[in-house]
């Protein structure tokens, strides 16, 4: 029989609570296994419930036959700590999968879900955005596909591309903005409702830190970093000739990226020949295009210069950690300490507790938690 820890009247710290269609499913939670949700700012999030289904008497199944965990209806994800709440996804269920092996003690009942991004993708559209007499933006574009479904862009947007002219869709609503933030170099993330379409927010307001062999602050159960080395230092790019017979070689593009550390993690001081990735030519993008596409993947090999990945216990770290905005991480020494970039968080609710597996990135050394001053400092809790 599954421990109830879902149930409690007083909430203890780092509690899960879900709600379908607006309600909470109180009545469930005695039959709650685990809950686990996959947060990324590359993928959109998913979340997995699982139940023990049982029959009784009658032949009537607790979960399966109550009709609350249906396909399409409304779901929202939230950690509480005490009376204290932070929502970690919030969308649509998505598929109901019913598993009955040979032991009908081990019957249950698997929720899969996904955020918001979901509901944009039901329909395949086709239209196209802009005309010469009335050019559009990405900014204006966005807006209206979100007043679709009557969400919000979030505030810290950026604009993207202006007088855009005869800019074809021919998919559905989230696969177009997926491509139009590919396009961008651009972070597509689905969260409390709102949409964040612009670049990697390197500095933001810092989350809570993450405490490694801090003693009673600790809160981090383990945490590995490496550096990479083969990580280019630069982007070239070839374009076509007049003649279409040969190329032409621009400089190198190099990261734009605000600087996580005090010092960058490349290897230009190491005295070594340059270290260059090229870009082969495309026959559709011209000159501007290709520097373009150079400099997002100068900046994405930049940002990957250092990657940490680790485990968190949800209830001393007290917040939900969230994908797509820096965090502090504290007690790696005077090198590796310092801002770094969540890259994505997997959530676990299980009789053992609130697990968050994080994967970190960072693109250069040195502690830089001083940065993180006054409210920002005490509220991330830098010590």
């Amino acid at each position: 029989m599954p421990l109830d820890l879902f149930a409690q009247r007083d909430r203890d710290p780092a509690e899960c609570i879900i709600t379908v269609d607006g309600a909470e499913i109180s009545e469930f939670y005695p039959f709650l296994l685990e809950v686990r949700v996959e947060c990324s700012r590359t993928e959109a999030a998913t979340a997995t419930l699982s139940f023990e289904t049982r029959r009784d008497e009658l032949g009537t199944w607790t979960i399966q036959d109550a009709g609350v965990l249906e396909p399409w209806k409304r779901i929202v994800i939230t950690s509480a700590f005490g009376s204290r709440e932070e929502e970690i996804m919030r969308g649509y269920i998505r598929e109901v999968r019913l598993e009955t092996p040979e032991d009908a003690g081990a019957a249950q009942v698997v929720v899969e879900c996904q955020d918001d991004s979901l509901r944009l993708d039901r329909t395949h559209r086709r239209r196209t955005w802009g005309t010469s007499e009335l050019p559009t933006s990405d900014t204006l574009l966005l807006s209206e596909v979100l007043a679709t479904y009557g969400m919000l862009p979030h505030g810290d947007n950026e604009s993207g591309q202006n007088r855009l002219v005869g800019v074809a869709q021919d998919d559905t609503d989230i696969k177009f903005l997926k491509s139009r933030a590919e396009f961008n170099g651009y972070e597509l993330i689905f969260r409390d409702g709102r949409v964040y379409f612009g670049p990697m927010r390197l500095e933001a307001d810092p989350q809570a830190t993450i405490m490694v062999y801090a003693g009673e602050a600790t809160n981090c159960l383990s945490l590995s970093v490496r550096a990479d080395g083969h990580q280019p230092d630069a982007v070239s790019y070839d374009l076509p000739s007049d003649t279409g017979d040969s190329v032409e070689s621009p400089e190198p593009v190099r990261s734009n990226l605000f600087l996580l550390g005090t010092s960058r993690a490349d290897s230009t001081d190491a005295g070594l020949e340059d270290f260059v990735w090229r870009m082969s030519a495309q026959a559709s993008a011209d000159a501007e295009r290709m520097r373009a596409l150079a400099q997002m993947k100068a900046n994405d090999l930049d940002i990957h210069r250092l990657q940490g990945e680790g485990e968190l216990d949800g209830a001393l770290y007290g917040h939900v950690l969230q994908p797509g905005l820096p965090v502090p991480v504290d007690g790696l020494g005077e090198r590796m300490s310092g801002i770094y970039y969540v890259d994505s968080v997997s959530h676990s609710f299980t009789a053992t507790g609130y697990r968050q597996q994080f994967r970190l990135l960072r693109n250069g050394y040195g502690d830089n938690l001083a940065t993180v001053t006054g409210l920002m400092r005490s509220l991330a809790g830098v010590i």
